[in-house]
């Protein structure tokens, strides 16, 4: 008979030894269900590959760091195609103020913006995976990746021949495996209100203050639910400063209409890359891809369209190297990688030559109104029709 002691070290093995005959052998295992991460899955999809999606949340639409609002290419990315209408918002215009607030309202023809209902967009991209026979499992935090032979092998997940880590700007994948990591952020907080409409729904609005916003902008929206607003700020290592976002809201609630003593109904929060891409971005057969690899403009903080087209670009590399296994295993995405170079010029600019009155008598010459659009559409706006996402999209 076992001692208690042998006994217990007993059932331990039998548990691994259970554990690890559970295990499902993909062909490439995503860490996180975010926009890279669902692109990534579903190019690999459309090509016959077995995919895995994990994400630590037991719901997408919850602890979101992402403010959802979408340039109108993102809406044309596979991943969006046959969008629930409900779920979005046509913003036609942007409306940026200077510090005295003083603004000016910026247009592209044919262009619009898209503010969403996050929570709800989050929730039908993971139905969408399972729809198209990807396995999703949530509820499963990344901690390990070990690997054996030709395979990394994550205990009580799977294992995978090749390993995507799509998984956030602070990415676990990154961190354990030894790839490149995101060292600049900015801070970002964003409140939601619902029900509550805007004076000028129709615009972004956009504010430059180095009081309230260093290095960033404020931001309020319309939502097919209510109002978005939000703030971010030039985040310093060490540094305990947050964005004073109700002092914020009680500074433009005359511009926007949105009462500063309404209380908030829901909050997110959390870092935004600004550097560019990280240096190593691959190793063997793990990758990282969008937020993870730092594919966000460092100007506008914009990752949503990025990580889409990131995520599909490795997504369709892999897919490759699985078909035809003879080609080799580096470098599968470097084509997708964006040099942001005149961005970081731009983002160097705003952390070391910001202030508040040069700003405010410059937003009156043409020459910036000129650059805002520049900046803001980016030769976007000639003819962009409107996403096919089956019925109209909700405008006021």
């Amino acid at each position: 008979m076992a001692t208690p002691h042998l006994r217990g070290t007993l059932d331990a093995q039998e548990k691994r030894a259970s554990a690890y005959m559970q295990e499902t052998t993909y062909d490439v295992i995503v860490v996180g269900a975010g926009f890279a991460g669902v692109a990534c899955a579903q190019a690999l999809a459309r090509h016959g590959a077995r995919v895995c999606v994990i994400d630590r949340k037991r719901d997408l639409g919850e602890r979101l760091h992402t403010t959802g609002i979408l340039v109108a290419e993102a809406l044309h990315h596979p991943c969006l195609a046959g969008l629930p209408a409900a779920l979005v918002r046509a913003v036609p215009h942007a409306r940026l103020y200077a510090p005295s607030l003083r603004s000016v309202l910026l247009a592209a023809p044919g262009y619009r913006f898209y503010t969403t209902d996050t929570p709800a967009l989050m929730r039908w991209l993971g139905e969408g995976l399972v729809q198209r026979g990807i396995a999703l499992r949530l509820a499963t935090p990344f901690r390990d990746a070990v690997r054996e032979g030709a395979h990394w092998r994550l205990p009580g997940i799977g294992r995978a021949r090749w390993l995507v880590g799509a998984d956030g700007a602070k990415s676990r994948v990154a961190a354990r495996l030894g790839l490149g990591q995101v060292d600049r952020w900015l801070q970002g907080v964003e409140h939601e209100f619902d029900g509550v409409a805007l004076r000028e729904p129709d615009a972004l609005h956009c504010f430059i203050s180095k009081r309230y916003a260093p290095g960033y902008i404020g931001w309020v929206a319309q939502t097919p639910t209510g109002v978005q607003a939000g703030l971010s700020r030039r985040h310093l290592p060490g540094s305990t400063a947050v964005p004073d976002i109700d002092g914020f809201l009680r500074h433009t609630a005359a511009m926007t209409g949105l009462p500063a003593s309404r209380r908030r109904d829901s909050i997110r929060a959390g870092l935004i890359p600004c550097g560019g891409p990280v240096h190593l971005r691959q190793r063997g057969r793990v990758l990282l891809a969008g937020d993870a690899a730092g594919m966000v403009s460092p100007v506008t903080a914009g990752g949503i369209h990025a990580g889409l087209r990131h995520g599909s670009a490795v997504g369709e590399a892999m897919a490759r190297r699985l078909q035809h296994p003879g080609e080799g295993d580096v470098h599968v995405a470097t084509d997708a990688v964006p040099a942001f170079r005149t961005k970081r010029a731009l983002r160097w600019a705003f952390d070391h030559a910001q202030f508040d009155a040069p700003f405010d008598l410059a937003l009156r010459t043409p020459f910036m109104r000129r650059l805002a659009e520049q900046l803001y559409f980016h030769q976007r706006g000639h003819g962009v029709p409107e996403p096919d996402t089956g019925v109209p999209v909700q405008h006021d």
